[in-house]
């Protein structure tokens, strides 16, 4: 068995997207993926790109991904990467993939002298969870994420500045 981590290219968009609806199937978010693999292509392939992604592939097929972009720090004046999603197919799980795409990550981190990897994860994905507390990450239970999209994103947006 060979594993191998490599930039995302065109040609991969639809798996991507596999990737993305996938995971959303679990966590019991079909409904709210609205992207399809063109959406995904221009974003990640265009002349300027502000999210990347990375593929895992075992014994040469695409088997997982991370999907990334630059974050800030005001706190430290630096920026740092944010997860947005890691996902492997479960019959490639257990075979170093999720490590292998958070381990390139951290790479990129300590060589771009990025501050920090961060990323969120669903309370109730226990199996995650346990992942990730073995990697030695620190679980952020002070903080609450929020969000602002759809009608109110864009009643906010419609506010005189």
């Amino acid at each position: 068995m060979t594993v191998a981590i490599r930039p995302a290219v065109p040609a991969d968009a639809a798996t991507i997207h596999g990737f993305v609806t996938e995971p959303a199937a679990y966590e019991r978010l079909s409904h709210a993926v609205r992207s399809t693999p063109g959406d995904l292509a221009e974003a990640l392939f265009c002349r300027q790109p502000r999210v990347f992604c990375d593929i895992a592939e075992r014994d040469g097929r695409p088997a997982g991904m991370a999907l990334w972009f630059y974050d800030f720090s005001t706190f430290t004046g630096r920026h740092g990467l944010y997860l947005e999603d890691l996902y492997v197919r479960p019959e490639h799980r257990r075979h170093g993939l999720g490590r292998a795409l958070l381990a390139r990550l951290a790479r990129r981190c300590r060589d771009e002298g990025l501050t920090r990897l961060q990323w969120s994860v669903l309370d109730w994905n226990a199996p995650a969870i346990a992942f990730y507390r073995g990697l030695g990450a620190a679980l952020q239970d002070e903080w609450t994420g929020c969000r602002l999209d759809g009608a109110a994103l864009a009643r906010l947006g419609e506010e005189p500045a």
